[in-house]
């Protein structure tokens, strides 16, 4: 009968496990390495030491100076961007701030020419004269939007003046400031007839009214109808001086319009067809 070791395979196995054992026994028993430097080797250390020190040191320096570099350019993109979008939303508010004034200022014109029986046309003032007198404006509607010559132009205030050049797109208008325009006019507290024209600055003067007319500074004047321009009622302004002549029959009369030209914007187009 074989023993256990006689077994070939069994005896291998033994010896193997008795190896390593006495493997791990003497790793668990070996010394640790310990280099005792020699003088030459402390003098090398102790003069590169300070100089690997100082590089070290230079390069977290530069290497933080870089990081807060990117961090304030950062900062300062990102202060652009935000800045830039507050100018954004600024002029946003402005512009809805113009569209409301605007829409107002339309509802006023549409409210004023509700008693006036003739088709109406919304126009913006894109131009005037070179002279800033104000003599003659340029408004964004013409032919394409039924507008024909000899339209009256008014706004909520009162009387503008009449379409005397028309385009497709674009009309001109001769204002009631021009010494060309000429207007039939009536003085509603005297019933006092008169002929309005332009006279310079920005006023007017009225003719032809008797010296025996009790007209008085701050009268208002309106449209008398005669003629095929200007319907009856218009506002033309009010009486700001008088002057009655040494000898004649008449007094000549400044008048204030009641249309502030400087700041007109949008007008209303009177279309009789």
């Amino acid at each position: 009968m074989v023993t256990f070791l006689e077994t070939p395979k069994r005896l291998k196995l033994i010896l193997n496990v008795l190896l390593l054992l006495i493997s791990l026994y003497g790793a668990a028993k070996k010394d640790f390495i310990v280099d005792e430097s020699t003088f030459f080797q402390r003098l090398v250390i102790n003069t590169t030491a300070p100089m690997q020190q100082f590089v070290f040191n230079l390069r977290s320096s530069v290497l933080l100076f870089f990081r807060h570099y990117i961090f304030i350019v950062n900062a300062s993109m990102e202060n652009d961007q935000l800045t830039k979008k507050v100018h954004d939303l600024e002029y946003t508010i402005f512009q809805l701030g113009e569209i409301k004034r605007e829409n107002e200022r339309l509802k006023e014109l549409l409210k004023f020419g509700e008693e006036i029986p003739r088709e109406k046309v919304l126009a913006q003032v894109v131009g005037f004269d070179s002279s800033s007198e104000f003599k003659v404006l340029r408004i964004n509607k013409g032919l394409r939007d039924g507008v024909v010559l000899k339209s009256t132009v008014v706004t909520g205030q009162g009387l503008v003046g009449y379409v005397y050049r028309v385009s497709d797109y674009f009309s001109d208008i001769l204002t009631i400031l021009d010494q060309n325009g000429r207007i039939d006019a009536i003085v509603t507290r005297t019933r006092s007839h008169g002929i309005v024209q332009g006279l310079s600055h920005s006023k007017c003067i009225m003719k032809y009214v008797t010296r025996t007319e009790p007209v008085e500074v701050g009268d208002e004047l309106i449209t008398a109808g005669l003629g095929n321009i200007y319907p009856k009622g218009l506002r033309i302004g009010s009486i700001a001086s008088i002057e009655k002549e040494s000898y004649g029959i008449t007094q000549l009369i400044e008048i204030n319009p009641s249309v502030n030209f400087r700041k007109l914007e949008e007008v209303i187009v009177l279309i009789n067809k």
